[in-house]
């Protein structure tokens, strides 16, 4: 398997939503490892790594989020593996 790492970020009401602990279900329920916290503009990070296709379904998945989120865009881009580095699963990260 081929590991590709991309950062996703997430804007609308995406915060006091608990669009990180279904953020973190989500990539953990697809295999991504990597990170997801709020930051301080209102929108959500993730870092995640995996296999293209399953980043492809986390990114399609964001797009909705929980039931209390309202979701306006989900921007996608390359990330560096060094974020990655010592992370075997989702984890929820302290705010950026």
């Amino acid at each position: 398997m081929t590991e590709t790492v991309e950062r996703f970020i997430v804007t609308g009401i995406v915060q006091g939503v608990f669009y990180r602990k279904w953020t973190k279900a989500t990539a953990d329920g697809l295999g991504l490892r990597g990170f997801v916290r709020n930051r301080s503009d209102g929108s959500v990070e993730a870092v995640l790594a995996g296999d293209q296709s399953r980043l492809d379904a986390f990114a399609e998945a964001a797009r909705a989020g929980p039931d209390a989120a309202a979701v306006e865009s989900v921007a996608r881009s390359p990330a560096d593996r060094s974020d990655v580095d010592g992370y075997e699963r989702a984890e929820i990260a302290d705010d950026a």
